[in-house]
Formats: C-alpha cells, sequence, structure tokens
C-alpha cells in the first residue's frame, strides 16, 4: 500500500498521518504539502512528518504528475480552509480546493490509482435551518470556501468509476486538539477564551446550528474511505460524515465550554444580524455504511483535552486571535514579511 496525503501539514494531517501509520505500519506514506503551516507546531514532542516515509513540498497548482507513479490511494487535504481566508483569498480558494483537485484526481486516475479522497465540508449546505440536511438535500454554499468544495465534488463524480473509486468526505465542523492547532474554529475558540480570558463572546445570537467533528475520527473516516468496499457499485459516494449527537446551536456549545472551565462567562450579541451559515446535518448513510468507523470522540471530552493542552502548553495570550494560532494570520503575516505574493505563492 502506497498512500499520497496532499496538503498534510495543516491542522488535519497530523491525525491522519498517525492514523494511517498505526492501521498499515508497512504502507508507504508520502506527503505533499506547501509548507504554509509547517512551522505551526503545537503540543508535541517530536515532528509528526518523522512518520511518514518522505515528506514533499510543492504547490497543487504547481504538481508534478511523476509523484503520483505507484500510488494506491491519494488523500486531498489540501485547501484555503475558513470563510475569512476564503473571502480574502477568493481566486486562490477556487484554484487550490477546486481546480487543482480536479487536476490531480484526473491525473491519479491516469496513473493507475484506485483510490481518491475529497476533504468536503457539510458547510456545503449553508442556510439549512432546523431540518437534518441529507446528502439529497438541496446545496446552498454561502461563501468561496464552501463553493469550492461544490464545484470539486460536482467535477470529482465524472471521474470515478472503473477501478477508481472517489469518496468525499462532506465532514462536519472540525475541532479537538492537533499537533498544529488552530484555534479559527468555533470550539476551539471557545475553549481557548474560556482558559485564558475566563469568559466567552459569541458573536452571533446564538441560535445557528453547528455539526462537528473530532480532529481525530476525521482521520479515522479517512482511514475507511481509502479502503472502502466497492463491492456494491458505487465508485463515486459523496457522505455527511459526522455523528447525528453532534448537531449542536452555538450557544450550547459556549454554555458546554462553560460548564467545564471554572469561572468562566459567556456573553451573546443580541444585536447581531442573523447568520445565514445555520445547518443541521444527518449522518445516518455514513453510520451505515462504516459503521466501524464512527466517531469515538463526544463534546465534553473534546472540550477537556483541548483545555488540558492549552493548559500544558502554558496558553496564556489574551490577544490570541492575532496570533499564529489563526490561519489568515499566518498568511498574511508571511505576505507582510515579504514570504509570500498576492497569490500565496513563495517568493523566492
Amino acid at each position: 500500500m502506497k498512500i499520497l496525503i496532499i496538503g498534510n501539514m495543516g491542522y488535519v494531517g497530523p491525525g491522519v498521518v498517525k492514523r494511517l501509520r498505526n492501521s498499515w505500519p508497512e504502507a508507504e506514506l508520502i506527503g505533499f504539502d506547501i509548507g504554509y503551516f509547517a512551522s505551526c507546531l503545537t503540543h508535541v514532542n517530536f515532528l509528526p512528518e518523522v512518520q511518514l516515509n518522505k515528506q514533499l513540498f510543492g504547490d497543487v497548482r504547481e504538481f508534478p504528475a511523476g509523484i503520483l507513479k505507484g500510488i494506491d490511494a491519494v488523500v486531498y487535504l489540501a485547501a484555503i480552509s475558513n470563510d475569512p481566508m476564503g473571502a480574502l483569498f477568493e481566486d486562490v480558494t477556487l484554484n487550490i480546493n477546486y481546480k487543482s483537485c480536479i487536476n490531480i484526481a484526473s491525473l491519479a486516475k491516469d496513473s493507475g490509482v484506485k483510490s481518491f479522497v475529497f476533504a468536503s465540508s457539510c458547510s456545503i449546505y449553508g442556510e439549512g435551518g432546523d431540518e437534518s440536511r441529507t446528502e439529497k438535500d438541496k446545496l446552498n454554499p454561502l461563501t468561496a470556501y464552501a463553493r469550492s468544495k461544490v464545484y470539486a465534488e460536482r467535477d470529482l463524480e465524472p471521474l470515478a468509476g472503473g477501478n477508481y473509486t472517489i469518496t468525499c468526505l462532506r465532514f462536519a465542523t472540525a475541532c479537538g486538539i492537533s499537533n498544529r492547532l488552530r484555534l479559527d474554529l468555533v470550539l476551539n475558540d471557545f475553549v481557548a477564551g474560556a482558559v485564558v480570558l475566563k469568559e466567552i463572546n459569541i458573536l452571533s445570537d446564538g441560535k445557528p446550528w453547528r455539526p462537528l467533528i473530532n480532529v481525530l475520527d476525521m482521520a479515522k473516516a479517512i482511514e475507511w474511505a481509502i479502503g472502502r468496499n466497492t463491492d456494491s457499485g458505487v465508485p463515486f459516494l459523496a457522505v455527511n460524515t459526522g455523528a447525528n449527537h453532534w448537531n449542536y446551536q452555538v450557544r450550547e456549545l459556549a454554555e458546554t465550554v462553560a460548564g467545564i472551565i471554572p469561572d468562566c462567562s459567556v456573553t451573546v450579541n443580541k444585536n447581531a444580524a442573523p447568520d445565514k451559515r445555520s445547518y443541521r446535518v444527518n449522518f445516518d448513510l455514513y453510520q451505515r455504511l462504516a459503521p466501524n468507523h464512527q466517531p469515538h470522540y463526544d463534546l465534553k471530552t473534546s472540550i477537556a483535552e483541548l483545555a488540558d493542552a492549552l493548559f500544558a502548553m502554558n496558553f496564556s495570550d489574551p490577544d490570541f486571535r492575532e496570533s499564529g494560532l489563526m490561519r489568515l494570520k499566518v498568511l498574511t503575516g508571511l505576505q507582510k514579511s515579504g514570504h509570500l505574493s498576492n497569490d500565496l505563492k513563495w517568493t523566492w
């Protein structure tokens, strides 16, 4: 087994590498990453990439097809990965998240790759209301990030077939500890605020719905997708990936964090404009297809582990939303220092 993990040096990648190495100890694991966030290491005793056989550096927009020779499975994690970054770098978002994904998936098919796994997102449901969205429901992407995932899914589908399986995992919102931690995610932000500020400030009215999934359970789903059984004649699959009991309103998340971390208050912006990005998601299909790869973590465990890790890191920055733990700040900082161009290419 030879697996290429594209975009492995972000928030999700370290957990994926560890999971695949434990599950397939004899596999050849290769990473490919541009390195934007390579230095954003947190709560780590060793470089996560030492569990790879090889780490390659490069830009997915200029991907060398020769890397795919002999590869059995490709995991595509590369992305400009949230709405604020997508708003500022819209063209780059479409090029990395969508166009480069389709190009590499096509090259992979030509090279004899058997399985292509794409990290999609439940954000494609957009303004979903209170009804749980299933895979058959209409998509309503509201941001560049969400649109990039919709376009990628659309153009991946016709590539699947024959001996080539494509799986689009529509992940719930990620959370939890990672060796490259991000705090620009709703639950992670709330836990960080509770730890260092003793308060959680909800910028909305607290009513929007969000499904969540621990980042390590995302790795478990990717493992399943690489080897999923295609005897049923379903070479292309787009599946909501998470668990039904992980659907929460934003205020519920904040109040749960406050119940675990002592002396923490919660404030709600009652005058906030309605946040249209509100969606509940139904995960019955994933539960049926992957009974042995269901999410293991629950909300309280994820909060406690994240808080413990932050305390162990001596995390104490009250201005953490302006720090390198926010992915947008990393990119704009590299631009200001002259290392990245306007289209996020290295300048040397």
